[in-house]
């Protein structure tokens, strides 16, 4: 058998290092792992800075308390979901080159929809929860109204609105009586009383993870994250969207209606968002609470969509990673407070927002290692 010449082997080396530096989504897939590895050694450093004695306790139960308890992993599914959705919200948007802000309002909107059709006019989950769809969507298209039309940028108005629309749920909850608890008053009933048929199946998961918190609300949102993966990569309505995201007006001399895909574009963010919230407030578990602050579920898609580097499917599993690690956070109380984890969370956010230099670093580091394999072969 004829052996390999050096400079055939060379070349192969290199050809391989040269596909890893143009494999966009394995720098990406890079990028967001240095990303969490600098967010955990910090929150390490944090950690010692704040009880040294309690520092690697305290980072095990970051890390390991999700997998070495089931009731806890369940609540991983649980809080899951609905950033998914909200991630998708963002990094859809992100594809067609929009910046949606406004998750959180959409996703409030959303959850109303849900609630009062599934407390109010009692219908089942499932419609409840296109509802909630349609609210989104609803919230979501007036920004790219005032963008495709007055070239109001998205991130001043989906911001105004998401004030506008929680204050305006607050009024409209307010106002139907039906929605509040009597005993409480400022948040809404219990669907396991008001209409159980209202709540999201748990197709005997809840008795499998021990836990009440387990529904097939993160089957649902991964089957939606599956399929806008396939819109969007798969058929010409998603190139459209990207070809137009990308450079407008390129997008128009190739006869794609700019202005029409900047609207779809937000009102499919706004329902993926709205979708969101009627998975978390159709749970059964979660009431919608009159207050003057914006949820949190919204502002953290945009951390799941930057680490999962806006695609669909890597937003799945960074939507569990931010999920899994909020959760084990919650295991280091009442020893270091709850922010200390925000905080760590915070920083892995941080770098996966320079995931574009990290990438570029990356790519640069497979050649150089290319053209160092390829140099030695040629050599001996």
């Amino acid at each position: 058998m004829k052996k390999p010449s050096n400079s055939l082997i060379g070349a192969k080396v290199s050809k391989v290092f040269g596909s890893l530096q143009e494999s966009h989504g394995l720098r990406s897939v890079l990028a967001s792992i240095i990303s969490i590895l600098i967010g955990l050694i910090f929150g390490f450093f944090l950690l010692l800075v704040l009880k040294p004695e309690r520092a690697a306790w305290g980072i095990g139960k970051i890390i390991g308390s999700s997998l070495s308890d089931i009731k806890r992993f369940a609540r991983v599914l649980y809080f899951a979901a609905p950033i998914l959705m909200t991630g998708l919200a963002v990094g859809v948007a992100f594809k067609t080159g929009l910046f949606n802000i406004g998750a959180t309002g959409q996703y409030t909107m959303g959850g109303f929809f849900a609630l009062y059709t599934a407390i109010v006019w009692g219908w089942p989950w499932y419609l409840a929860l296109i509802a909630a769809f349609i609210g989104g969507g609803i919230w979501g298209a007036i920004p790219g109204l005032f963008k495709a039309f007055f070239n109001v940028h998205e991130v001043i108005s989906s911001i105004m609105f998401n004030w506008i629309g929680l204050y305006l749920v607050n009024l409209m909850a307010i106002n139907t009586p039906k929605m509040l608890d009597p005993y409480v008053g400022n948040r809404t009933v219990l669907l396991s009383g008001a209409n159980p048929k209202g709540i999201i199946p748990k197709w005997g998961l809840d008795q499998a993870f021990n836990s009440n918190f387990m529904n097939i609300s993160i089957f649902l949102a991964i089957l939606v994250a599956v399929v806008m993966f396939i819109v969007i990569n798969r058929t010409t309505f998603g190139y459209e969207l990207k070809a137009c995201g990308f450079n407008r007006f390129a997008g128009l001399n190739m006869g794609i209606d700019a202005k029409r895909s900047i609207v779809l574009s937000m009102v499919i963010a706004g329902a993926l968002a709205g979708f969101g919230g009627g998975l978390y407030f159709l749970s059964g578990i979660g009431q919608y609470l009159i207050e003057a602050n914006l949820l949190a579920a919204g502002f953290n898609g945009i951390s799941v969509a930057l680490l999962g580097a806006s695609n669909p499917l890597g937003i799945i599993f960074s939507a569990l990673f931010i999920s899994y690690i909020q959760v084990g956070g919650d295991a280091l109380q009442p020893v270091f407070a709850k922010e200390t984890i925000d905080v760590i969370i915070a920083v892995i956010i941080y770098m996966s927002a320079f995931s574009l230099i990290v990438k570029s670093i990356i790519a640069a580091l497979f050649k150089r290692i290319g053209q160092r394999k390829k140099a030695k072969e040629e050599v001996r």
